[in-house]
């Protein structure tokens, strides 16, 4: 995707779906924007998992795979 939004880890962590924040997570590089799923409500998705974090190494842990980051807005890439 030409012309990407760079997100830094830190920047990732302050939109943790708290206070009034947006809830993105990373997952292989790339942020998404979980705000508006009712699977994520105030940036806890199902107890397991926080928004602001990189997930990469939970989706194997989850019952589902990658693909339901399809429902998901994608943001930016997640630089170090």
């Amino acid at each position: 995707m030409a012309g990407e939004k760079t997100i830094t880890l830190e920047e990732l962590a302050k939109n943790n779906g708290r206070n009034g924040s947006r809830a993105f997570i990373a997952f292989d590089g790339k942020v998404y924007d979980v705000t508006d799923s009712d699977l994520w409500s105030g940036g806890d998705h199902m107890g397991a998992h926080q928004a602001g974090k990189d997930l990469t190494r939970d989706i194997d842990a989850a019952p589902h795979g990658p693909e339901n980051l399809d429902r998901v807005t994608l943001v930016g890439v997640l630089v170090p």
